[in-house]
């Protein structure tokens, strides 16, 4: 199968372009510069413009080129840059997907579990409205971008993501070395939910829904366990085998990243109903088991 996708050079897109050609796909990358191979082709999410050329004769697109949400303090004009490179990307990505003669069978188009908002202690599914605040309305429009797909008639799934699991990179990979070197703690009052997920469920996840005809729309990608700071942090400390008595104040977490504090302390419990549906087994499915996954299986 032919297939394209954006943000190939980040931490989900590396790991699916190696899933997706180990298993003989053909995959191509687009990227925001000249192409410099053959399995790449250019677009500028800024201009909104995509060369089409590289989307010809594919299946399948999977969009997940995105400004990362926690790479630096949300000043107004990064917070700009996060939804304009989200929103823009996939307007550009999805009105290229309907000028073809022969559109894609399905996009896949990037989503988070931010959409939710803090949901305290409160599980939520995809059928769930969205909160309030800055995210929320980022990931409304994010996924309210893709129409022009759909009314091409291509189906259009958005995987909500969570919090994934890994040692090579993400937020995750920020935090791997301060608990190695016992530094790690609870942020906050640890009663916060983090919805995470393994990167490699995270990858077969994507390749399910992409499998899958049913699923259109939204999907959360989080494991079906769901765990609080605070449980996470122990995880942390047991496989690692490292004491976790660190553990920095709420007041301190907003001076230090002013506004984006509120993604770390807040709260969101959202459960994988669709992929459950659906019939999607997670190899990893608790916290534990995601840890030792992201460090002695990856790379």
């Amino acid at each position: 199968m032919r297939i394209a996708v954006t943000g190939s050079s980040g931490l989900i897109g590396t790991a699916l372009v190696r899933s997706l050609r180990e298993d003989g796909h053909q995959v191509v990358r687009l990227v925001r510069r000249s192409p410099r191979a053959e399995d790449e082709a250019e677009w500028d999410p800024r201009r909104q413009w995509v060369d089409t050329a590289g989307l010809m004769g594919c299946e399948a697109v999977f969009h997940l080129a995105g400004a990362g949400v926690g790479d630096r303090r949300w000043t107004d004009a990064y917070k700009k840059e996060i939804r304009d490179s989200r929103v823009l990307g996939t307007a550009a990505i999805a009105e290229a997907i309907a000028s073809l003669d022969t559109p894609p069978r399905v996009l896949v188009s990037g989503s988070a579990i931010g959409f939710y908002g803090d949901t305290g202690e409160r599980a939520v599914d995809e059928s769930a409205p969205p909160g309030h605040g800055f995210l929320p309305d980022v990931c409304q429009d994010w996924e309210e971008a893709a129409g022009a797909a759909q009314e091409a008639g291509v189906r259009t799934a958005f995987a909500r993501t969570g919090l994934v699991i890994s040692a090579e990179g993400g937020a995750w990979g920020r935090l791997f070395p301060l608990f190695k070197l016992g530094l790690g703690g609870r942020m906050g009052s640890g009663h916060q939910y983090w919805s995470f997920i393994a990167l490699r469920d995270h990858i077969a996840a994507l390749r399910h829904i992409l499998d899958t005809p049913e699923l259109t729309g939204p999907v959360n990608l989080t494991a079906p366990t769901p765990v609080t700071n605070r449980e996470i942090t122990a995880a942390m400390g047991r496989v690692l085998r490292r004491p976790t008595l660190f553990s920095v104040p709420a007041p301190a977490l907003r001076i230090a990243l002013g506004e984006m504090s509120g993604d770390v302390l807040g709260s969101v419990r959202a459960v994988p109903r669709r992929l459950l549906d659906s019939g999607f087994t997670f190899a990893y499915p608790h916290v534990d088991e995601a840890i030792k996954a992201a460090l002695t299986q990856e790379g």
